[in-house]
């Protein structure tokens, strides 16, 4: 029988390279999709019908119910609420690794003698430690990007050497847990108290360091949190003996940190500066740039209209502000009609724009907007001098040209679109409020600049009547 798990999971372990392979790009995505619930499928009927010995009735039920709640929450989760539910099912993983290392740690059964029990502690150990920063992180993430937790950053006064402190402790308590674990006979949990110390450090320090981190610095966390979790998988592999659960682990952990240095690279920042602190926590932030820095120009839907009928080359450039509203439907209706009337009409989207990588990028391909019409920023950056209207829906940061133009701007060095160098921009937005990063941005002044305020999905409606 092992022989066939072995098969099972180097066929599950080849659809989830498919499977990534097939997601990174919107045309394949579907199709990595499959794969990864095909591989998903073949792992767990190979886990319980050939590793598991006894339990059945419990494991099955226990499917029935995770299979139950996912389904209950791919029905009703909203396409902008993508970003709080990624996190949050970090959060389970993150768990999950916590509560199985305890059993394992706590299992008779599970003995080993001299330097194996050593290094199995230390699995054990990096399991729970990784297991729950991974946990408390992702909490406070979907706290964050639901709203029910403020987006600005926490500074605590000192709070670099709290987190000095925190590894120290955690360094210390795991030389205790290792010297008393191995010390101990057979069937004897000596070493519990320094793992459940250690636990709570390390809930603690997930809550302070997404908490320090700013709004827009949020796709990077959640793909952070997601490389979290796969590490936390695969010290669970390790622990386990199950080669599936390392490979599958270091697959995700390896691919979300890889995703994590695009997003930093895109924003111009280095990754420890993100876990430091996010934007907004440095003290150029107060330096005026939340002053107003002119007059903003008003515009009607009817007027908009004529500027995109008059238009031969019109850029549209969604926020996180068209999720909100989800108006991308609206969106692409809009796309139809002008591409009826021989318009070019392309999509520019920001690697961080929304609340998690990829976000504007799903909700497009939702509405069905065409695959080949949208570009990433480095692709279509320099094209703004041929553009005739560029349409900005509740984008702020990334449109911000104080990026590049304000050494001393919280975002300063940051890559943006630089849709100013257009004709002419109309900005979709509710209010002048600042964005994410909590920085005012200087393009809703300029003189090639007119704001069409109210909710971005009944402002298009409006367009789309018109025209």
């Amino acid at each position: 029988m092992s022989g066939v798990v072995t098969v099972a999971y180097i066929g599950a372990t080849i659809l989830f390279i498919l499977a990534l392979g097939g997601l990174s790009h919107p045309e394949t995505a579907r199709r990595g999709n499959l794969y990864g619930m095909v591989g998903m499928s073949i792992a767990l009927l190979a886990t319980v019908l050939g590793v598991v010995t006894d339990h059945h009735l419990l494991l099955v039920l226990g499917l029935i119910v995770g299979g139950a709640i996912g389904i209950i929450l791919a029905r009703r989760v909203q396409m902008t609420q993508m970003p709080e539910l990624v996190a949050i099912l970090h959060s389970l993983v993150g768990l999950a690794a916590v509560l199985v290392g305890f059993a394992n740690f706590m299992d008779p059964e599970v003995h080993f003698e001299g330097v194996e029990q050593t290094i199995h502690d230390i699995e054990v150990y990096l399991s729970i430690l990784i297991g729950a920063v991974t946990f408390s992180g992702s909490v406070i993430a979907f706290g964050k990007l639901s709203g029910k937790i403020s987006g600005a950053p926490l500074v605590i006064p000192g709070r670099h050497w709290l987190n000095l402190g925190l590894l120290i402790i955690t360094i210390v308590v795991g030389w205790q847990f290792v010297n008393e674990s191995a010390n101990a006979g057979i069937g004897i949990t000596s070493g519990l108290n320094p793992l459940i110390i250690m636990t709570a450090v390390a809930l603690l320090f997930g809550i302070h360091m997404v908490m320090a981190i700013g709004g827009a610095d949020m796709p990077v966390v959640v793909s952070m949190l997601n490389s979290y979790s796969g590490w936390a998988a695969a010290a669970t592999g390790f622990m386990l003996s199950n080669n599936l659960l390392i490979v599958t682990g270091a697959l995700v952990g390896s691919s979300g940190a890889i995703l994590s240095y695009i997003m930093c690279r895109a924003m111009n920042r280095k990754f420890l500066a993100v876990i430091a602190g996010g934007f907004g926590t440095s003290d150029s932030a107060s330096k005026g740039d939340s002053a107003v820095q002119g007059e903003a120009i008003a515009i009607e839907s009817i007027e908009v209209a004529s500027l995109l009928s008059g238009a031969k080359e019109i850029m549209i450039i969604p926020g996180y502000g068209m999720a909100v509203a989800q108006a991308q439907h609206t969106v692409c209706e809009i796309t139809k009609v002008l591409r009826s009337k021989g318009i070019n009409v392309r999509f520019g989207i920001h690697p961080v724009a929304g609340r998690m990588p990829g976000h504007m990028n799903v909700l497009l391909a939702e509405a069905r907007v065409p695959y080949d019409i949208v570009f990433e920023m480095d692709e279509i950056n320099q094209d703004f001098s041929n553009v005739d209207v560029s349409i900005i829906i509740g984008a702020n940061d990334i449109v911000n040209p104080s990026a590049q133009e304000e050494p001393d701007s919280p975002i300063a060095g940051m890559p943006v679109l630089e849709a100013w160098k257009g004709k002419a921009t109309v900005v979709l937005k509710r209010s002048m409020a600042t964005g994410y990063a909590g920085v005012q941005n200087p393009l809703f002044f300029k003189e090639n600049t007119r704001m069409l305020f109210g909710d971005a999905r009944e402002s298009l409606d409006a367009v789309l009547r018109e025209l």
